[in-house]
């Protein structure tokens, strides 16, 4: 095939493919909105918010809505004035703190005062009794030194059973709300996009396939070997606009997906007939998720295994992940749910998994029979014993590089942005001040969800562990995870999750770098400093350093991804296992043709 043909041939798959994007992105405006009462029955159960938020949005009953935003507003000005009654009619006010205080002798706070200053029958007052005792138990004796201090306490007390207490039970908290207006956005859609799933599916998703894969069949067309040729002159991977664009992209994305669902029921409402199929529901916003996150590592799976057909290393490795974000990440927990089991990514480990000992997952897998005790000693098993022993034996990269779906997406789509990590001292010094923090966070978030569980209190020391969960969720399992470690590609390079925020990684590594038969193994005597293995190491390490002083790496950081051995000219890097002191001599699933593929 000529040069000519081939860049026809790819030019013809990047239409293709773009064609796709434009139809994906002009279906975010093909719907209109229908508010019904029977919507509110379907996602509200309780009777006291089913009634208020009926009430609040009667007057739009049977209102077109064209516009996705206007409908949104109006679903949160009701959801906010439902919000707004249940807080004046259940919240402890400034009346009922003095009340209390001025019951008090010597300022001695005793949860008898709140008993008896909420010792009315009626349902409301008994809730104010109930949570201010659940929320102010751990003041009971505490004696205060001025009124001011006693009152400064129990208003914070107040402003957390507001926060956490009447929004949860009475009204409806951030988590709610968002799933709500996702839910009755969704419900209310009607247009093309509703009544022609499939064609949209094969109009975005399936012109996107082919458009990728019509791009990348003609490399194999070229030479064997690993070629970055002019990648530091392409803006796409050179954070040029291109790259700026994508990543832009992907930000958006991202920040739809964990804070603003209800904006993108049309790219869910496609995806329906496939969730129906796996596990006889509706899709919701994950399952679109697994299923775009799915089809990303697959599609840039093949593009890894056309760059790297040279390295049985690579080809084996990119097998790995394709097969375990399809299998155990996508395919097995939905069809899990289909035959009424528990939700399980058996893959997936904590404190990666932040969830997996919250009282909701805990509780689920609890009830869930044999398979759900099964479920949840294994992943306990996975934490205490499956990375001890395997990153004994193979390193972090077991997992990282052949396992984890955050280093699958990052090691295929992310793979062109490798050479955009920060190889700099200060770039590792602040992670590994970042990483091990995040990971000492998700310990502590743990240590307060399973307090919560084993004793009921949500309190310790005044502080509330359900915010603390949330901060977690928001800042990392969202943010950093999310919208910073995929977003962040095209400018930081493909790995800024994995180096600088995933606490799995941050324990991985501490195994690793002290308890581990795994190196990288350097001759220093062959080195001849061409940089090839700094330059494309995703993990940032200046594996060059260590290679010119004749020093295994065992940087609690390395993934193993074999990249810079598969670049050096000149072997002098290989990935081994041995004895812990560095007698290695057993080379890995990676020889010397590597030496012969590099460019």
């Amino acid at each position: 095939m000529g040069q000519s043909n081939m860049e026809f041939i790819r030019k013809a798959g990047l239409v293709v493919f773009m064609t796709g994007m434009v139809v994906f992105l002009a279906s975010f405006f093909l719907a209109k909105y229908s508010y019904t009462p029977e919507i509110i029955d379907i996602h509200v159960q309780e009777a006291e918010q089913n009634l208020l938020l009926k009430k609040e949005l009667e007057p739009n009953e049977g209102r077109i809505n064209n516009s996705n935003v206007s409908y949104v507003m109006m679903i949160s000005d009701a959801i906010a004035k439902v919000n707004k009654i249940q807080l004046e009619k259940y919240s402890i006010n400034n009346i009922d703190i003095n009340n209390i205080i001025s019951r008090s002798k010597d300022l001695k706070f005793s949860l008898s005062l709140a008993d008896s200053v909420f010792s009315s029958k009626n349902s409301e007052v008994m809730f104010k009794r109930e949570s201010f005792t659940a929320y102010g138990g751990w003041l009971d004796g505490r004696e205060f030194d001025s009124e001011s201090s006693m009152k400064e306490v129990l208003s914070g007390i107040a402003a957390n059973i507001s926060r956490y207490e009447i929004a949860g039970k009475k009204g409806f908290d951030s988590y709610r709300t968002k799933d709500l207006k996702y839910a009755l956005t969704k419900a209310a859609s009607v247009g093309p996009v509703r009544d022609h799933p499939l064609l949209f599916i094969f109009l975005t998703y399936g012109l996107c396939i082919i458009g990728a894969v019509i791009y990348l069949l003609p490399g194999i067309k070229e030479l064997p070997g690993i070629k970055n040729d002019h990648i530091f002159n392409n803006s796409m991977t050179s954070r040029g606009w291109l790259g700026i664009l994508t990543g832009s992209f992907l930000i958006i994305f991202y920040i739809l997906l964990y804070y603003l669902p209800e904006y993108m029921t049309n790219w869910i409402i496609m995806v329906d007939p496939l969730s129906m199929a796996l596990k006889g529901s509706e899709a919701e916003r994950f399952f679109l998720y697994g299923f775009i996150y799915t089809l990303a590592i697959l599609v840039m799976g093949v593009r890894m295994m056309i760059k790297y057909r040279g390295n049985t290393y690579q080809q084996i490795r990119t097998v790995s992940v394709m097969f375990f974000q399809t299998a155990f990440a996508f395919l097995i927990p939905e069809i899990l749910l289909r035959l009424n089991k528990p939700y399980f990514d058996f893959k997936n480990i904590w404190p990666l998994d932040y969830d997996f000992f919250f009282d909701n997952s805990l509780n689920l897998l609890l009830e869930g029979g044999t398979l759900g005790i099964f479920m949840l000693g294994w992943g306990i098993s996975l934490i205490i014993i499956g990375v001890p022993v395997m990153v004994y034996f193979f390193g972090k990269r077991w997992y990282c590089s052949w396992v984890c779906g955050c280093g699958g997406l990052a090691e295929t789509l992310g793979d062109p942005y490798r050479q955009l990590s920060d190889k700099s001292l200060h770039a590792w010094k602040i992670e590994r001040i970042v990483i091990n923090g995040v990971l000492i966070f998700a310990v502590v978030m743990t240590a307060g969800v399973l307090y919560t569980y084993w004793t009921g209190s949500s309190q310790i020391a005044g502080i509330n562990t359900y915010s603390v969960r949330e901060a977690y969720g928001f800042w990392i399992g969202a943010a950093f995870a999310g919208v910073v470690g995929t977003g962040f590609y095209p400018l930081m390079g493909n790995r800024v999750w994995c180096r600088f925020g995933c606490p799995l990684a941050a324990y991985l590594g501490i195994v690793q770098r002290f308890k581990s038969r795994f190196r990288i193994t350097t001759n220093g005597g062959q080195c001849m400093s061409c940089g090839n293995c700094s330059t494309y190491c995703e993990m940032g390490i200046d594996v060059r350093w260590y290679a010119q002083r004749g020093q295994n790496i065992i940087r609690s950081s390395c993934v193993g991804c074999g990249i810079c051995s598969a670049v050096c000219p000149r072997g002098v890097l290989k990935l081994e296992t041995g004895t812990e002191k560095g007698r290695f001599g057993k080379p890995v699933l990676l020889g010397n043709d590597s030496i012969m593929e590099s460019r």
